[in-house]
């Protein structure tokens, strides 16, 4: 029978990397999506609440994971009746890698009034179109059929979406909504820094806020807006599933210019596939 995919297995070291995890800019370290996943899949285990939503999740991409074992440790901040706050840090080789911190809050009734709204909402692709876990559709303004499986056709200099089903982060151990959100939320990089040429900026950090908790684990993240100078991005994502819009992300990154990621060159066939 075959292995299903996720990002990591657990063993009694701590949580070892797989196939899967393995970053576009380099085989040997770990992509930002599996970090991301991770730090929440912790944050969520050790202090969520079955009364409160995950409603913010930072997560800081300071040093490059590598493709070793990871451990996490985490602590409560705050522990209210409205308000929950956690801090979690992933570490390897004695080093802290990255740190995250969320919030979770106690769901209430709504304030009256009205109030504006973004007026084109993001729509998911057809249920036929979709794939198997871990394999995305890609979707791009400016090409003519909308949602396909290949990379490169939307490599343009029009706004990008993604839609999938991410792996478990943990082998053998359900993918929980929020860890699915931390997964995807994290290509709001890749959304908003994805050129006519590849991807130039590689994302120092994520900032991913919710309004509701998600529903399901198929989630998609269309790009709001890039802006960019002397090598520094913000971008910024709206996120989505099938019942409607749910969460922002926002992202900054430098420049990596010399290793930007070509998504049309051969090499990235495989990931293309999905």
């Amino acid at each position: 029978m075959a292995v299903p995919p996720a990002f990591f297995e657990q063993t009694a070291a701590g949580f070892e990397p797989l196939a899967y995890a393995a970053s576009a800019w380099s085989r040997e370290m770990v992509n930002g999506p599996a970090v991301c996943a991770l730090l929440a899949r912790c944050l969520e285990t050790e202090h969520g609440a079955a009364d409160f939503v995950p409603a913010r999740l930072t997560v800081d991409l300071f040093r490059p994971t590598l493709r070793r074992t990871v451990s996490v440790r985490t602590n409560a901040v705050r522990t209210g009746n409205r308000i929950r706050v956690a801090d979690a840090e992933l570490v390897q080789d004695g080093a802290v890698v990255a740190r995250a911190s969320a919030v979770f809050l106690r769901a209430s009734e709504q304030p009256p009034g009205d109030l504006w709204t973004r007026d084109r909402l993001p729509a998911p692709p057809p249920a036929e179109l979709l794939g198997a876990p871990g394999q995305p559709l890609w979707g791009s303004d400016a090409h003519p059929d909308g949602w396909t499986t290949e990379l490169a056709d939307h490599q343009n200099g029009s706004r990008k979406r993604c839609w999938q089903t991410p792996v478990a982060t943990v082998l053998g151990q359900p993918l929980s909504p929020f860890a699915a959100v931390a997964t995807i939320g994290e290509s709001t990089s890749l959304m908003t820094n994805w050129s006519s040429v590849g991807v130039g900026f590689i994302n120092a950090d994520v900032t991913i806020a919710l309004s509701r908790p998600v529903q399901g684990t198929a989630i998609g993240v269309e790009a709001d807006g890039h802006l960019s100078t002397a090598g520094i991005s913000v971008g910024s994502a709206t996120l989505f599933d099938r019942a409607g819009a749910f969460g922002s992300c926002v992202v900054t990154a430098l420049a990596n210019a010399q290793r930007t990621v070509d998504f049309a060159e051969e090499q990235f066939a495989e990931m293309r596939r999905g």
